[in-house]
C-alpha cells in the first residue's frame, strides 16, 4: 500500500466485488487506505482471492455473500459490515450483470433478474447506506461527506441497445435513481454519483474482445482507440469517493474512451 491514502480510516462496501470491475474498484480502493467488504453472491473462493490480494499488500478486507436483489439478504450483509468495521462510508452499487436476447423472444425470467440485480440492488443497497449516513452523519476528520454512494451506471443509461433492452433499461434506470437519490440526501451531506464505463475488458464481454477481429470491431466505436481496463475505474471511483471531488454530486461521469461521442457521425454520419 504505497499510494497517498485519501480514504483512510472509512470503511467501503463493493458489490460484485469478486471479479471485473469490482475487483478492480476494490483494489484501488483498498490501495487508497479504504477497508473494504468484497461482495459476492456465488463465488467465495474467488471472493477470498481479491480479499488475500488486499491484506497481503496491507490492506484490509473481508468477503460476504449476499445477493442484492434480496432484501434479507442486503439487510444482513449490511448488519455483517456493522460487525467488521462499525459502520459505512463509501458504497460501490457495482453489482451487475446480462441476460441478452432478442426483444420479441426476451423472457420475464430475462427481464425481471436483470432488474432486479441492475436497479433493484442498487436501491436495495443505498437505502441501508443513507439509512447509516443519516443516522452517523459528518465525522470530522475523516470525510467531508456524511456518506459516498457511487452508481455503477453504463454508457447504454444514453445509447439504446437492441438484443440488451433489459440492460438498457436497468441502467437508464441507474441514472434517474442517481439523480433523484442525489437531490433528496445532498442536505444530509451525502453524495450520491454514478460512474458510466464504456467498453471495459471483463469477463462479461469477454467476446467483444478477445479475438483480434472482435476487438478491431469494437475499437469502432471508440474515438481513443483502446479498451478499457477494470483499473481505468478503480482509480475514478476512488477519486470520486475522496474529498477532492466534495462539490460533485447529482451527476454520470462518463469513462469511456469516447463511446458517447457517437463516432458514427464524426464523418457527417
Amino acid at each position: 500500500m504505497n499510494q497517498i491514502q485519501t480514504l483512510k480510516g472509512q470503511a467501503a462496501l463493493v458489490t460484485g466485488a469478486d471479479s471485473g470491475i469490482g475487483k478492480g474498484v476494490a483494489l484501488a480502493l483498498a490501495m487508497a487506505g479504504a477497508k473494504v467488504i468484497i461482495n459476492h453472491v456465488d463465488a467465495h473462493e474467488v471472493a477470498q482471492q481479491t480479499v488475500d490480494e488486499i491484506t497481503a499488500a496491507g490492506g484490509e478486507a473481508y468477503a460476504i455473500h449476499a445477493d442484492v436483489s434480496n432484501e434479507a439478504d442486503v439487510q444482513a450483509m449490511f448488519a455483517e459490515m456493522y460487525k467488521q468495521y462499525g459502520t459505512i462510508d463509501i458504497l460501490v452499487n457495482n453489482a451487475g450483470l446480462q441476460r441478452d436476447s432478442k426483444f420479441v423472444d426476451m423472457t420475464i425470467e430475462q427481464w425481471n433478474t436483470v432488474i432486479g440485480i441492475n436497479l433493484t440492488g442498487q436501491f436495495l443497497c443505498s437505502r441501508e447506506a443513507a439509512r447509516e449516513y443519516i443516522r452517523r452523519g459528518v465525522v470530522d476528520g475523516r470525510s467531508k461527506a456524511a456518506g459516498k454512494i457511487i452508481c455503477m451506471s453504463s454508457v447504454h443509461e444514453v445509447i439504446p441497445w437492441g438484443g440488451h433492452v433489459n440492460y438498457a433499461s436497468s441502467k437508464g434506470g441507474v441514472m434517474m435513481l442517481m439523480k433523484s437519490m442525489a437531490q433528496e440526501l445532498a442536505p444530509h451531506k451525502i453524495r450520491v454519483v454514478s460512474i458510466g464505463p464504456g467498453a471495459i475488458q471483463t469477463h462479461i464481454n469477454q467476446a467483444a474482445w478477445s479475438t483480434p477481429e472482435a476487438l478491431n470491431s469494437l475499437l469502432t466505436l471508440i474515438p481513443y482507440n483502446r479498451i478499457g481496463e477494470p483499473d481505468d475505474i478503480g482509480k475514478l471511483a476512488t477519486w470520486l469517493a475522496s474529498d477532492e471531488a466534495d462539490y460533485i454530486t447529482g451527476t454520470t461521469i462518463f469513462m469511456d474512451g469516447g463511446m458517447t461521442l457517437y463516432p458514427g457521425f464524426a464523418d457527417n454520419g
